[in-house]
């Protein structure tokens, strides 16, 4: 028996079944045992990969929108530069280098990273060397100024909470102890009060989620960036709003199921944007828009056709399977989607048009 698998037996034998949250935050974010905080999980020798790591394409692009809107909003002297989930760092490092001909930016940024995981701030840390890196363990410890924000498959690892409706009520999925490992089982029925809404587009026997933390993270970021200018890109899978059973475990960049080897695969569920736009309000939204689709209007397939006039073999060949893997809609170009966030003072996020 693993030692996080003999954690969360204990602990359920001890407090009850745990929510669906609760197993996820366990996992994901034990100080000794989480999955984040003890590895780097990606690449081609973790579980999975993500667009800055496919292609230099995605990072460029992300760079020219956080640009071109500091120049619509009058290119203030003193902004924060902030990603949260940062990965190996190699998101940020591509937007520095498209944004390093921009004059004024970089004399403008000061660069902050939120991660909770020690393994990968060193990661972050060596791919950002030369530039001044401050980290931090939450959105709400940003410094209070002009946010240029991006979040690429962050919101997609807060924990969620399960509710499958029965009648006009709800019954919460959670985990409990079963034979000396873990199961899934039903609460009873009650009415919960934030989900009268979803009464309205649910029947018997659907799922919706609930991520707590998401609302309150998305109201942060609209507040600052009502108050003091900016913009906000958050990339991730999921859609408008939450429904079904989207919980999933990825180890070695295949599907596990969730309960087998806790601490060890990556836990994800969709993101329900829908939540993140109407809290950020004052700030305004973007529509949602697939990421294939932001990315062309961008311009990514003329950067490709330039990219490929030098490329040749076998380089040539990595550069059209990581366009069609960012863009296709069989790909990551429709079930990833972006979001952008902005003063309602301000014109739209270039790419959402």
């Amino acid at each position: 028996m693993s030692a996080m698998l003999g954690q969360l037996l204990e602990r359920i034998n001890d407090s009850g079944p745990l929510t669906v949250a609760d197993f996820m935050a366990e996992c994901l974010l034990h100080p000794t045992l989480g999955y984040y905080t003890t590895r780097d999980p990606l690449g081609a020798t973790g579980d999975f990969t993500t667009a800055p790591e496919i292609s230099q394409m995605f990072g460029e692009l992300v760079g020219l929108v956080l640009a071109q809107s500091w120049l619509h909003q009058g290119a203030p002297d003193q902004i924060v530069l902030a990603e949260a989930g940062p990965g190996r760092g190699t998101l940020m490092a591509d937007i520095l280098r498209a944004t390093r001909a921009v004059p004024g930016f970089h004399a403008a940024l000061t660069l902050h990273l939120v991660e909770a995981s020690p393994v990968l701030r060193a990661k972050q840390q060596e791919a950002l060397a030369g530039y001044n890196v401050t980290f931090h363990d939450s959105i709400a410890d940003l410094p209070e100024a002009p946010l240029w924000f991006v979040a690429n498959e962050f919101f997609d690892a807060l924990p969620i909470r399960q509710f499958i409706r029965d009648g006009e009520g709800w019954r919460e999925k959670r985990v409990i102890a079963q034979d000396g490992d873990l199961g899934f089982a039903l609460g009873g029925i009650a009415p919960i009060a934030t989900l009268e809404h979803r009464l309205g587009d649910t029947e018997t026997g659907d799922m919706v989620e609930v991520c707590a933390p998401a609302a309150p993270l998305a109201s942060e970021l609209g507040r600052r960036i009502a108050e003091h200018g900016g913009v906000a890109l958050i990339f991730d899978y999921g859609d408008w709003r939450s429904k079904g059973d989207t919980l999933q475990a990825v180890k070695a960049h295949q599907k596990v199921n969730p309960l087998a080897g806790p601490g060890e695969a990556d836990l994800t569920a969709h993101v329900d944007f829908e939540t993140l736009a109407r809290a950020a309000a004052p700030a305004a939204h973007t529509p949602l828009t697939p990421q294939g689709v932001f990315l062309e209007r961008l311009g990514i397939t003329e950067r490709a056709q330039a990219l490929a006039t030098r490329a040749a073999g076998g380089t040539l060949d990595d550069l059209i399977a990581a366009h069609r893997r960012l863009t296709h809609p069989d790909e990551m170009g429709t079930l990833f989607k972006v979001l952008g966030l902005y003063p309602a003072t301000h014109a739209p996020l270039p790419g959402f048009e």
